[in-house]
């Protein structure tokens, strides 16, 4: 079942909410939509986080032309063309692009096979996936109050955008651990923090009893990350530093994390992270889910990962409460904090072309900096 035609939407999904973290804010959340045709007539869809202009550039250039001729079967050697096509030498730049082909093969391949995509992965593992409420707000007490929100949505899970500065994030962290009394809370630094900054906080907020501290320190530095676990007992999670296959297996030989966060479209595709998510099993750690503002294709895809993958068992990230609409007709339902596994085949969603039309778009806006601050930008570390 081979592709014969490959066709690209940029669309902006608005926020309801401005949301903060340590790098600017954001408005609204900018995806690449992918379509593939197949010359058996079955049409698979597939989306990534288009963050920077390279995402688009190197779909529309690279992968979608590569694309056409290949079975929907053949992930791994079409990831591995793209590559080569010179793109180990940017492979950051390459795998946003390519996760959303990559997923739109995955959809195909499982229509045509009349199975859900975890059936294709392993088999159901869990049919309940856990989502963490994502609090973003940069005032301690507005924070916690959409903590308490979230509570009585049914989430049991909180993780905390910090990297503001030393005041505001001691004071954040122990506001929403006041109003959430004993579930369990992260925190996401985003790499603002110097070494010895981090060791002065995380002997603070040792009270607090942090599930993990995510990305305390600038990606690159997985030697400061593993001398950070050895110095402290709070867990250490790397999301920034985990993008591609070799980057988790970077981190497992420098023994820098306790939790590893994945992202398909950061990793390359959804078979990717399968494979990293393998890594860190094989290691005795847990894996769970980056979120960048999915959309239903991507949300229905997370859910696929998380119910078939073994050590995925915390809760995974999602943005999904600030979205103010959706491409897709019957996207996952987050109740009670918690996502149903969908059944149909492929990802199990249907796109809404109308809606893609609605929210299409032609550059990336808003996805760093901040409008509030002109001339103003993050430097990592921080303070």
């Amino acid at each position: 079942m081979k592709i014969v035609e490959v066709n690209y939407w940029m669309v902006r999904m608005p926020l309801t909410e401005s949301i903060a973290w340590a790098s600017g804010a954001r408005t609204g959340a900018t995806r690449l939509v992918a379509r593939i045709e197949t010359d058996a007539g079955i049409v698979g869809w597939g989306e990534t986080i288009c963050l920077i202009e390279t995402v688009r550039a190197v779909f529309e250039k690279v992968v979608a032309e590569l694309a056409l001729g290949y079975d929907v079967s053949q992930v791994e050697r079409f990831g591995r063309h793209v590559l080569g096509a010179g793109y180990y030498h940017h492979k950051r730049a390459a795998v946003m692009a390519i996760a959303a082909l990559e997923m739109a093969m995955w959809d195909a391949l499982g229509k045509a096979a009349r199975q859900p995509l975890h059936a294709l992965w392993g088999g159901l593992w869990r049919a309940d996936v856990r989502a963490s409420a994502y609090l973003f707000l940069s005032d301690a007490r507005a924070c916690a109050d959409k903590a308490a929100w979230f509570a009585d949505q049914g989430y049991d899970t909180f993780k905390a955008k910090i990297g503001f500065g030393e005041a505001a994030d001691g004071a954040i962290l122990e506001a929403v651990r006041a109003r959430i009394g004993a579930a369990p809370l992260r925190a996401d630094v985003n790499g603002a923090w110097h070494p010895g900054t981090a060791k002065r906080m995380l002997r603070r907020f040792e009270s607090l009893d942090l599930a993990y501290i995510e990305q305390p320190l600038p990606l690159e530095n997985l030697a400061g990350h593993a001398d950070l676990r050895r110095s402290q007992p709070t867990p250490v999670a790397l999301d920034e530093s985990a993008y591609t296959l070799e980057d988790v297996a970077a981190i497992v030989r420098a023994d820098a994390a306790d939790v590893i966060l994945l992202d398909p479209h950061e990793a390359g595709g959804l078979w990717q992270t399968i494979k990293a998510a393998a890594i860190a099993e094989a290691s005795d750690l847990s894996v769970t889910l980056h979120s960048g503002g999915e959309l239903g294709l991507s949300q229905a895809a997370y859910v696929h990962l998380a119910a078939s993958i073994p050590n995925m068992d915390i809760a995974i990230d999602t943005e999904r409460a600030y979205l103010a609409g959706d491409i897709v007709r019957n996207p996952p339902v987050l109740r009670d904090g918690g996502y149903a596994v969908p059944t149909e085949p492929g990802l199990g969603v249907e796109i809404d072309v109308e809606q893609l039309e609605r929210y299409r778009v032609d550059a990336i806006s808003g996805a760093y900096l901040d409008p509030a601050r002109p001339g103003w930008f993050p430097v990592k570390p921080t303070y």
